[in-house]
């Protein structure tokens, strides 16, 4: 079982750097508004300088269909994330595909009532905890292990190099994202402790293995 992993919140092309060279799937980009954030021109200069092998993700928080199809248009990222409302699903529905063929990467927070309110027909969903993302707080892992079962799962939210292996064993995730948990301030990847984080999941994977033979 291949484990997913997801640096994000990367501002600088050192952080492009740590996150490659550790050998992470997929790096982020915060477009919106956050600490990490970072605007459209960086992102494109960033962007450029990321190995064609590694996905690049724009994070959105909130936004209108129109503009998913204008960051789609201009970043080229092969994700968009983005929470979604129903009004925005149809208003991307009703004009096709978005620009690029970007994919859109769902963000649904955890609560008592997380199951009963999952996108309609969604395949594969990011999960933080309640309330907006980027604070370092992780989602409860045992319902997390329950969507885990439905769908491709992303798990987001409070995970460090320390503890990354331990959600792993309980979740199953599809993928795990991590931002503040392998930083050295605000935005700043430290790249030892992207290395870390890695290198655990990559030994989490191994253990999934095992236990499944």
């Amino acid at each position: 079982m291949r484990v997913r992993v997801k640096i994000c919140g990367i501002t600088d092309a050192e952080g492009i750097e740590a996150a490659v060279e550790a050998g992470a799937d997929a790096v982020g980009f915060v477009l919106a508004d956050s600490p990490r954030r970072v605007g459209l021109e960086r992102a494109l200069g960033l962007a450029a300088v990321v190995p064609p092998f590694v996905t690049r993700v724009a994070v959105l928080r909130c936004p209108a269909a129109e503009t998913i199809r204008r960051i789609a248009a201009a970043l080229a990222p092969h994700w968009i994330q983005a929470e979604t409302t129903p009004e925005v699903e149809s208003g991307i529905a009703s004009t096709g595909p978005l620009p690029g063929r970007a994919g859109l990467l769902r963000v649904v927070h955890d609560g008592d009532d997380l199951l009963a309110r999952l996108p309609p027909g969604a395949r594969t969903l990011l999960l933080e905890a309640p309330g907006r993302g980027g604070r370092g707080l992780a989602p409860d892992w045992g319902r997390a292990a329950i969507l885990a079962g439905r769908v491709r799962l992303i798990l987001a939210g409070g995970l460090t190099p320390e503890n990354v292996a331990e959600a792993i064993r309980r979740v199953r995730p599809y993928g795990v994202d991590v931002a503040s948990g392998v930083e050295s301030s605000p935005g700043v990847k430290d790249p030892s402790r992207v290395a870390r984080f890695v290198a655990a999941v990559r030994r989490a994977e191994a253990g999934l293995e095992v236990a499944d033979a």
